[in-house]
């Protein structure tokens, strides 16, 4: 790599949605926590008049590499005809913000690096596009609407300290509350299990949306839900809001609960996050660390994160 160049680094967090799933699209307030591990972005000028982009996991593996146009960000040759079309779309959705912001450029050589496994669904996309529009200096919900879509709470997270607020008004435009503390008195018996089934959330979204049409009384419920879990002191309080959580989306949705798919005899409860039936569910224990732990491992589930070691 040439270092005549200076180097630009830029580095965005991870997200989990803990309240509200579906439903934030339509206005109800959500809970969401960004992750202690992000993805990075380097960006080094050169001089040869195409884009060289070069993506890595968190092993260290380079999963995505291609040459792009400047200043087009028309994709020249990639490994993964997709990945090159979604980056060349992201290319022309950033420059409809910011007009002249590739032609300043006589070339680019641009790294990505992740931190966490790609798999986890932690927010690959979220933190690729939050640190290209710090980069550009554009408005990254806007950039995420004009790429992707969805409600916006990874981009608020990518960025924040600590847990937050999310919701979007009747423009949907985006309001964010920073929430300091979280569970601080039982935070030591949550627990994060990967669940390892990678779900498409635009099937959730598009399942949601032929679910429920125009349930205002549902959106306030969620709303009042997130308020609750943000004000809740003790853990068997805690676990009565993921019931009746659970409850609701599972009855919007028509779909069972994680719990009752593959944890029918756990002891605590458990909450899907984000995506139904997918990457992450959070876990309840009033039991040791090593029980519970070997309790998932036993389901056949290795990945068990105690809540403190991800969540920021």
């Amino acid at each position: 790599m040439q270092h005549d160049s200076p180097i630009l680094k830029f580095h965005s967090k991870g997200k989990l949605l803990l309240t509200a799933e579906y439903f934030v699209l339509d206005g109800a307030l959500a809970l969401a926590l960004p992750t202690k591990l992000g993805q990075s972005l380097q960006v080094v000028e050169n001089e040869t008049k195409t884009i060289t982009w070069k993506s890595f996991d968190a092993d260290d593996n380079p999963w995505f590499q291609g040459i792009f146009d400047l200043p087009s960000g028309e994709c020249l040759s990639c490994n993964d005809i997709e990945t090159g079309n979604r980056l060349t779309k992201i290319f022309k959705a950033i420059q409809k913000q910011n007009p002249g912001f590739l032609q300043q450029f006589q070339g680019l050589q641009i790294e990505t690096r992740l931190e966490f496994p790609r798999l986890w669904g932690l927010g690959t996309s979220s933190t690729l596009i939050a640190n290209l529009a710090q980069w550009a200096g554009i408005d990254p919900f806007i950039l995420l609407k004009n790429t992707f879509g969805g409600s916006g709470y990874d981009i608020a997270c990518a960025q924040a300290n600590g847990p937050i607020l999310y919701q979007l008004d009747e423009q949907k435009r985006p309001t964010v509350k920073n929430r300091r503390m979280l569970f601080e008195m039982f935070a030591k018996r949550l627990y994060f299990i990967y669940l390892g089934k990678k779900q498409d959330s635009r099937e959730g979204i598009a399942r949601y949306r032929e679910k429920v049409q125009g349930q205002p009384q549902l959106i306030d419920r969620i709303s009042n839900l997130t308020l609750e879990f943000v004000e809740c002191k003790d853990l068997s309080h805690f676990e009565v809001l993921i019931r009746e959580h659970e409850a609701i989306v599972a009855e919007t949705l028509e779909l069972p609960r994680a719990k009752a798919l593959y944890f029918q005899d756990f002891w605590g409860e458990v909450k899907s996050l984000g995506a139904w039936g997918g990457d992450f569910v959070l876990a309840t224990s009033d039991r040791s660390a090593e029980e519970t732990k070997f309790y998932f491992n036993e389901k056949g589930f290795e990945t068990v994160i105690p809540f403190e070691n991800l969540v920021l």
